[in-house]
């Protein structure tokens, strides 16, 4: 079963901290999103292997759009 992390909101992506092949735990942080001056974090809910990262630093991204696919 594959978790897909989609973004909440418009922002800029800052850094990405995961790449395909990165295993990771709840609870820790795929890409930083700048938004109005403040930086947002976005946690993955799930452990599991990265598949898929769909952004890259400077993108900027829309609600709901896909920033990564944990399997």
């Amino acid at each position: 079963m594959s978790e897909v992390v989609r973004a909440e909101m418009v922002a800029n992506v800052a850094e990405v901290d995961v790449k395909v092949g990165d295993r990771v735990e709840a609870g820790a942080a795929l890409v930083l999103l700048e938004s109005m001056k403040m930086e947002i974090p976005v946690l993955c809910e799930f452990g599991g292997m990265v598949t898929e990262v769909h952004v890259v630093p400077g993108d900027v991204i829309q609600e709901g759009d896909v920033i990564a696919v944990l399997a």
